[in-house]
């Protein structure tokens, strides 16, 4: 796939997968390890590294995090998100120039350091550059969130019943039943009358995407 050229103001969907489609979020730990690496590395120049930010006492990593949220200049805005046991999605607003691929680098250098010293591994856990389509309509945007919520339960990961609260993807946050503060979800809502409209233009499509998902598998086996 020939790699975007990235523009600001633009929306790119991105995503990769663990080497060899080897699992890389495997515990409850990693996937809030996810959450908060995306959180924090969306933001330019952060005054202190994610591993030392972590090592602060509660009180004062609490004030740390909600000074970066409020003061904190950004290298994308998070649209909405999905981490999968072996892959991850983000749509992304690119804020600054080389904003999107600075962003995906920090996430996945961060996040492979954190993963290799847990498992004890070494070596690259995703696979080589990752992908990236230029969202170029307001009709393309939506759809593209909507593939990117439904990845869970297409995927078989989960049961249609708890799409709404899976909590490894930016769904709940756009639902209002969790208040991360990661996403500017408003840029896919806003095109939508409510949050409840929104959750059914998801969900009448969970049938035909399982059906298209297997039928990809069984071209592909």
């Amino acid at each position: 796939m020939t790699q975007a050229i990235f523009a600001n103001e633009e929306v790119y969907h991105v995503w990769n997968r663990g080497v060899e489609r080897r699992p890389t979020f495997i515990t409850k730990s990693e996937y809030l390890r996810a959450l908060t690496t995306l959180d924090f590395y969306r933001f330019q120049n952060p005054s202190l590294r994610l591993s030392k930010a972590l090592l602060l006492q509660k009180e004062e990593r609490e004030k740390f995090f909600l000074n970066l949220r409020t003061e904190g200049k950004k290298l994308v805005e998070v649209i909405s998100y999905c981490f999968m046991p072996n892959h991850f999605h983000f749509l992304l607003k690119q804020k600054i120039k080389n904003g999107v691929p600075r962003f995906v680098s920090n996430f996945t250098n961060s996040y492979t350091r954190y993963f290799n010293t847990k498992e004890e591994r070494i070596g690259p856990l995703f696979q080589g550059i990752f992908k990236a389509v230029h969202i170029e309509n307001e009709r393309q945007l939506i759809h593209v969130s909507r593939y990117i919520h439904l990845n869970p339960v297409v995927s078989f990961v989960i049961k249609e019943k708890d799409l709404d609260t899976y909590p490894w993807s930016s769904l709940p946050e756009f639902l209002g039943t969790e208040k991360r503060g990661i996403c500017d979800s408003e840029i896919v809502l806003g095109l939508f009358p409510s949050k409840e409209k929104y959750r059914q233009f998801v969900h009448d499509q969970i049938d035909y995407a399982k059906k298209l998902e297997m039928v990809k598998h069984l071209i592909l086996e």
